[in-house]
């Protein structure tokens, strides 16, 4: 958690250091991204640091505004202890464990949140960006939703809410709900760009009890969603 709190400070000052090498922009941006029975629309506020001689990278950090939406939803086990038995750092090669793992589903899923986010990109060419960002920390808001808790083809009716901390750690690790893309971003004038590329989004609710019993008790599931997006921004 430290780490994800001292990123955004230290890429503030690496700005600061750099001002005579580098040029700050700004960008205001609107996101569409949609899967299967899923969807999102995200608009966000970057503040970018081109660094090096030629500008070529950019370092940035801004806040994102995220609203996930979906039908008949799998909302899985969250917890890292509980997935895979691990929670240290190299959780992302481990794999979860299926008789761990217990379903809550949620047929009108809605998530609403907000989170600072890191932005890591690359010129390639004078009009075409490569990069990649990701959200760090917020918080999220959402009704109240009656879901349906299976384990071992056994189900029951519970009330659940989205997990109000947003927290990004490293995979089953993280906390709440997170949004990541990896873009192409082409600019067709001075201040106006067209993004598109692919969006990694994590949702999480929290029931009101903690349902599952097995192995351990837990009241917090999560649902991954890989989406197609496109989005449009424009340069202030």
């Amino acid at each position: 958690m430290k780490y994800w709190i001292v990123v955004p400070l230290v890429f503030l000052s690496m700005a600061s250091f750099s001002q005579q090498q580098s040029r700050r922009e700004s960008f205001g941006e609107i996101s569409l991204a949609a899967g299967s029975y899923r969807g999102s629309i995200s608009l966000s506020y970057l503040n970018n640091w081109r660094l090096g001689e030629k500008r070529r990278f950019g370092v940035g950090i801004g806040l994102r505004a995220t609203s996930f939406f979906g039908a008949n939803l799998n909302y899985i086990t969250a917890p890292a202890r509980i997935t895979s038995e691990s929670t240290s750092p190299l959780i992302f090669f481990k794999e979860s464990i299926a008789e761990n793992l217990d379903t809550l589903l949620i047929q009108s899923p809605q998530v609403n949140f907000v989170n600072l986010m890191v932005n890591l990109e690359y010129r390639i060419l004078p009009k075409l960006t490569v990069g990649f960002n990701i959200d760090a920390f917020g918080f999220s808001l959402g009704a109240k939703t009656r879901s349906n808790f299976m384990s071992n083809n056994h189900g029951k009716n519970v009330d659940a809410n989205p997990t109000p901390f947003n927290i990004l750690l490293i995979s089953d690790n993280d906390r709440g709900s997170l949004n990541s893309e990896l873009y192409l971003k082409y600019f067709f004038s001075d201040k106006w760009s067209l993004k598109g590329g692919a969006q990694f989004l994590f949702t999480e609710y929290t029931t009101e009890v903690e349902v599952q019993e097995i192995p351990e008790k837990n009241d917090r599931f999560r649902n991954k969603a890989l989406m197609l997006g496109i989005g449009i921004a424009r340069k202030f």
